[in-house]
């Protein structure tokens, strides 16, 4: 297995590898991924940005050297796991910001946990789940979905890169490939 990271969502086994061969681009990943879930936290829990940059930095160190370590072995999703470090810093940090000497456990059961903890990784589950079902969708369906929901691009714009008579033929077509999409999407989710 290669330490290079070479498509948008790495498995965990991969950023693992990836931090023990000094990789910044799986720094980056783990960056642009996880930081929004984490400080949706913070922001959600009496903090602010800085907060959150001053956790999410603090949890990124945490897992560095615990994987640098040796004795590292993942139990649950690895966003799961930093979510929990972060979780536990930042609980830490409002005790010790406290006037009071208040237990942590006395916050955990008041404490605003993104309930779509679950949520994210069913979600997650899903957009892989859409992901295969869109590269066994084929051409021309493939492109002209990924054109109009993830570019943006006008019904014209597909109707002239595809050479259709007219912008309705492209939305009848972009209907029937939407259908064979859901298709292949709820037969794969049931798997």
């Amino acid at each position: 297995m290669s330490s290079k990271i070479n498509y948008s969502k790495p498995t965990d086994n991969e950023i693992i590898l990836g931090i023990l061969n000094n990789s910044s681009s799986t720094l980056q990943y783990l960056y642009k991924a996880y930081f929004p879930m984490v400080y949706q936290l913070i922001i959600n829990n009496n903090g602010n940005e800085d907060d959150a940059k001053d956790i999410y930095q603090e949890g990124i160190i945490i897992l560095h050297d615990k994987i640098k370590s040796g004795d590292f072995e993942l139990t649950s999703k690895l966003k799961t796991f930093l979510y929990s470090v972060c979780r536990r810093l930042w609980l830490k940090k409002l005790n010790h910001k406290s006037r009071f000497n208040v237990n942590i456990n006395d916050y955990e059961d008041h404490f605003v946990i993104e309930p779509d903890l679950a949520n994210h990784e069913e979600k997650d589950q899903q957009f892989l789940i859409m992901d295969k079902a869109l590269l066994q969708l084929g051409e021309p369906c493939k492109t002209i979905i990924e054109d109009f929901y993830i570019h943006n691009k006008s019904m014209q714009d597909i109707c002239e890169k595809f050479g259709y008579t007219n912008a309705d033929n492209a939305k009848t077509q972009k209907y029937k490939c939407l259908q064979r999409l859901k298709k292949l999407f709820f037969s794969k989710e049931k798997i």
